[in-house]
């Protein structure tokens, strides 16, 4: 069964700015869906709102046509992934992947470097391994959707192939929602994906779609 998130009729001000106002997104279980944007669109709100932890003026966001103002209450509908590092520093390895539910044999044969560490901390891992970390866990979470906020930032490029391995591998499982300033990995791992700017989001229909709306020079 094929299952949707949705969102329309977004309004968001900050102040006299206008940051979002004509929104319509969709995803669907199966797929892998980007979002575009330059610095300041409103990329990272959008998503905060989809998650349901920003208010907007004006919002709709559906789960298979049902609403949901709080998605972030309904870690088995979504699951997101902030720029920041949202996992406790005390926190070993160990415990974050028993919690979370998965195996850690699975990320050492994927990450080699992480073998035999998990009874690190998170406080004790380096910025990027604690990026990588924090990727994975989210991507392999047991949720219908997931957001990804820039996902590429601060890997390494053979680090950036496996993630779009494993997002190949799970997206039989989920719907994912991805944002990222390395565009053409957006475009590369999409199987479509929308440009937010002025306070719009637009549909790619064809390359030369991101020329045209003025994100970038092809």
């Amino acid at each position: 069964m094929i299952h949707t998130l949705e969102a329309d009729s977004i309004t968001l001000e900050f102040g006299p700015r206008l940051i979002l106002s004509d929104i319509h997104i969709q995803c669907r279980t199966g797929e892998i869906t980007g979002l575009l944007g330059r610095n300041g669109q409103g990329k990272t709100c959008l998503m905060r709102i989809l998650f349901g932890d920003l208010e907007a003026a004006g919002r709709s966001v559906r789960f298979n046509n049902i609403p949901v103002l709080r998605a972030y209450k309904h870690p088995e509908l979504l699951t997101y992934l902030p720029q920041f590092n949202f996992i406790p520093e005390s926190l070993t390895l160990q415990r974050i992947f028993s919690d979370f539910g998965l195996e850690f044999e699975e990320l050492e044969q994927r990450f080699p470097q992480f073998r035999v560490r998990q009874k690190s901390r998170i406080g004790d891992l380096s910025g990027g391994e604690r990026r990588l970390i924090s990727i994975y866990l989210i991507i392999r979470s047991r949720s219908r959707f997931t957001l990804l906020d820039e996902l590429f930032s601060h890997l390494m490029p053979i680090q950036i192939d496996k993630i779009k391995e494993l997002l190949q591998e799970e997206r039989a499982n989920k719907g994912f929602l991805i944002t990222d300033h390395l565009y053409r990995h957006i475009t590369d791992i999409s199987d479509k994906f929308y440009i937010l700017s002025g306070g719009r989001t637009h549909l790619v229909k064809e390359t030369e779609d991101i020329e045209k709306l003025g994100y970038a020079r092809l």
